[in-house]
């Protein structure tokens, strides 16, 4: 039983060790930033709707080797903009993604990831592409 027990505890603290924290308030995630010295990873995503989001998700977001790299190396938003209603955002979060997008993603793309340096200064952008997690890794580390 007690053998059982650590195990599951040791599952978990594994978990826990490899996830990654995604942010929605862009003011705390530039403070974390120039506090740590690192890149800001910014998604716009459509989680409930755009294929090729979900397959972002699916391919880089939820890999163990981009959790790994990210922990270290960058800082992560999600501007979310989901249709469905039982995924609808609160009217602080809906227009705090909505001034994200009037700054960094005028023309609407989705999904759209904006590098930033600690300072909030585009240093590159890009989208959704056929990639391994230590390709898009490059990419992203390139700008």
């Amino acid at each position: 039983m007690i053998k059982s027990i650590l195990s599951l505890l040791l599952f978990f603290s594994v978990s826990i060790g490899f996830s990654q924290e995604w942010n929605s308030n862009f003011n705390e995630v530039k403070q974390i930033a120039l506090k740590e010295n690192k890149k800001i990873v910014l998604v716009f995503q459509g989680s409930d709707w755009c294929a090729p989001c979900i397959k972002l998700e699916k391919e880089i977001w939820s890999t163990d080797e981009f959790k790994s790299f990210s922990r270290e190396n960058f800082v992560l938003i999600k501007a979310d903009f989901p249709r469905k209603k039982k995924n609808k955002l609160s009217k602080e979060q809906q227009e705090e993604n909505k001034n994200l997008m009037e700054k960094y993603n005028k023309k609407g793309y989705f999904p759209f990831v904006v590098v930033l340096d600690k300072n909030a200064k585009v240093l590159g952008e890009t989208g959704y592409i056929k990639a391994t997690p230590k390709e898009y890794i490059k990419l992203l580390t390139s700008f």
